[in-house]
């Protein structure tokens, strides 16, 4: 038998299940039907059921459940109810940061080309990333893991012919106020190098004029 906490109740499942999203269906139609939670495609790929568990953000769908597990709805966002919380504020993010093309160029784009921003666009946007960043639990106006990735991802696509104006937009509560503590890395199920966009993102700034804080003088080493 397996026993599971949902939002600070505790289950008893008596049925062989070991996927969280399973078992989370399971207490919804047998013991709790009030129980709420988001669930698409069960594969992994919409990111619409990411929980966290034992403090840890994961999708459900791809979690393997083990006793006495701790399942919580994502940290640092208003819960509606049990495991929903509210999202609505991304596409005011990609607004705000102007991360879509500005000016499309017609320079040809090659295989070699799209494979540089493959992994950037494949976001899948589960809110892992907030829910796991210390900046975010601390200013809710910080721009954030998933928007700056989505603006590197259009700062780098050769089609862009302006990419000033996205480096202009990253500037406040943005790419200078990450910590790069890697903990978007770590919970990222698309594995997009985060913390790498980001340094390569505060580099590009610096050559754009802006100045890090944490750099005397502005310096950013070559290694970026």
């Amino acid at each position: 038998m397996l026993e599971i906490s949902v939002c600070n109740k505790q289950y008893k499942i008596k049925q062989n299940i070991d996927n969280l999203l399973s078992v989370l269906w399971y207490i919804k139609e047998n013991i709790n039907n009030s129980l709420t939670f988001r669930s698409g495609c069960k594969s992994g790929v919409c990111g619409s059921c990411s929980v966290v568990v034992n403090g840890i953000e994961t999708l459900s769908c791809q979690t393997v459940v083990q006793n006495n597990d701790i399942v919580e709805p994502l940290k640092n966002y208003n819960n509606i109810r049990g495991l929903v919380v509210d999202n609505s504020y991304q596409n005011a993010l990609l607004i705000d940061t102007n991360s879509q093309l500005q000016l499309c160029n017609n320079d040809k784009v090659t295989s070699k080309d799209q494979s540089t921003i493959d992994k950037e666009s494949s976001c899948i946007l589960c809110n892992s990333c907030y829910s796991s960043c210390p900046v975010f639990s601390v200013n809710k106006n910080f721009i954030g893991p998933f928007a700056l990735v989505r603006a590197y991802r259009y700062i780098e696509d050769k089609k862009e012919s302006n990419k000033e104006i996205i480096i202009n937009s990253i500037q406040e509560n943005g790419v200078f106020d990450c910590t790069l503590c890697g903990n978007c890395n770590m919970v990222c199920p698309a594995l997009i190098d985060i913390k790498g966009d980001i340094l390569r993102l505060q580099n590009k700034s610096v050559q754009h004029g802006y100045s890090n804080p944490q750099m005397l003088g502005g310096f950013s080493p070559d290694w970026l």
